[in-house]
C-alpha cells in the first residue's frame, strides 16, 4: 500500500503565445480547470501504475467538485479532512513549447488534521511506502509515524525547502528532485549527493533523463524522444509511478525505465492529474 501525504488544488491552466514578461498583459488562448497539486498528481500516477493508494489531504468547505475529481481517478475521500481554508489551487501558465510558470496559493493544504493523519498511518507496516511533498504540513509528523511502522519514505523535495528537508530527511528513505533542486541542495549542505542517509536519491533531469544514486553507485535511465505538449506534472508522474513499481517489486532500473516512460507519455498531454498515462500505455511504450 502507498500512502501519500499529498496536496490537493485546483489547477487554472491557461495557454498563451509565450510567457508573461514583467509587466505584459497576455490574452490565453486557451483554459481549462482540472485536479492537480504535486499530491494528487502523484497518487493518480501511482494508482495507474498498479499500486493501492490511500490519499491523505485537506480540501476547503463546499468543493464538490473537486471530490467528485478525485473520486473520478479513483481516490478515496476517507483520508481527506474538511478544513475552514479554501482548496489549493494554481495559476498555470503554458508557452508554445509546453514550458510552465507557476503561482501556488497552498490553501486548505496547509491545515492538515494531524489525528487523522495518525489514524490512516496506523494502517501502515513493512512493505508500505509513504509519499511526501513540500506542499502540505505535517510532513516531518507523519515521516516519523511511517518510518516508525516500518515502512519507506519517499520524500520529493519540492518546491525545494532546506528547513523542511532537513526535518524530513532523517526519516526519509528515498529522496527525489530534480536537477535544479539537486544543486540547491548542494549549495545549502555542502553534502553529495552519495553521502546522504537515504536508500536513495532519485535525480530528473528532464530530456537528459533520470539517476538513481544509491550504494551501488549511479544508475543513470535515458529519457524517451518525445515532443512535449504540457511539462507541468512530469515529475509528480515520475515520482509516483516509481514508487508505485518499486512498492509492486519492481527492482530500480526497472521501476526508473517505467517511470521513465510515464512521464514521457505525460508531457505529450494537456493537463496534470488527468494526463497521468495508464500501465497499458506504458507497457506499450516501453515494449517499442
Amino acid at each position: 500500500m502507498l500512502f501519500n501525504l499529498g496536496s490537493i488544488n485546483i489547477d487554472h491552466i491557461y495557454r498563451l503565445p509565450h510567457l508573461p514578461r514583467p509587466g505584459e498583459t497576455l490574452a490565453a488562448l486557451t483554459y481549462d480547470r482540472g485536479l492537480g497539486g504535486k499530491g494528487a498528481n502523484q497518487s493518480v500516477a501511482a494508482l495507474k501504475a498498479g499500486a493501492r493508494v490511500a490519499h491523505i489531504g485537506a480540501i476547503g468547505p463546499g468543493d464538490t467538485w473537486i471530490e467528485g475529481a478525485l473520486a473520478g481517478h479513483g481516490l478515496s475521500l476517507d483520508a481527506v479532512a474538511r478544513v475552514s481554508d479554501v482548496t489549493g489551487h494554481a495559476i498555470i501558465a503554458l508557452d508554445a513549447g509546453g514550458e510552465n510558470s507557476i503561482i501556488l496559493h497552498p490553501g486548505a493544504n496547509r491545515q492538515q488534521d494531524g489525528a487523522l493523519i495518525a489514524r490512516t498511518l496506523a494502517r501502515a507496516g513493512a512493505g508500505d511506502a509513504l509519499l511526501l511533498q513540500n506542499e502540505t504540513s505535517h510532513q516531518a509528523e507523519a515521516a516519523a509515524l511511517a518510518r516508525a511502522q516500518g515502512a519507506d519514505v519517499f520524500y520529493s523535495a519540492a518546491p525545494f525547502d532546506i528547513a523542511a528537508l532537513r526535518a524530513i530527511l532523517p526519516h526519509a528513505t528515498h529522496l527525489l528532485m530534480n536537477a535544479v533542486e539537486a544543486a540547491q541542495l548542494a549549495q545549502a549542505t555542502g553534502q553529495g549527493l552519495a553521502d546522504l542517509p537515504v536508500t536513495a536519491v532519485i535525480v530528473t533531469r528532464g530530456a537528459d533523463g533520470a539517476d538513481w544514486i544509491g550504494e551501488g553507485g549511479t544508475l543513470h535511465v535515458p529519457a524517451f524522444k518525445v515532443t512535449p505538449v504540457d511539462t507541468t506534472g512530469a515529475g509528480d508522474c515520475f515520482a509516483g509511478s516509481l514508487a508505485a513499481r518499486l512498492s509492486l517489486g519492481d527492482g530500480p532500473e526497472l521501476a526508473m525505465r517505467y517511470a521513465a516512460a510515464a512521464a514521457a507519455l505525460q508531457v505529450t498531454r494537456l493537463g496534470t492529474a488527468a494526463a497521468m498515462p495508464t500501465g497499458a500505455e506504458v507497457r506499450a511504450l516501453l515494449a517499442q
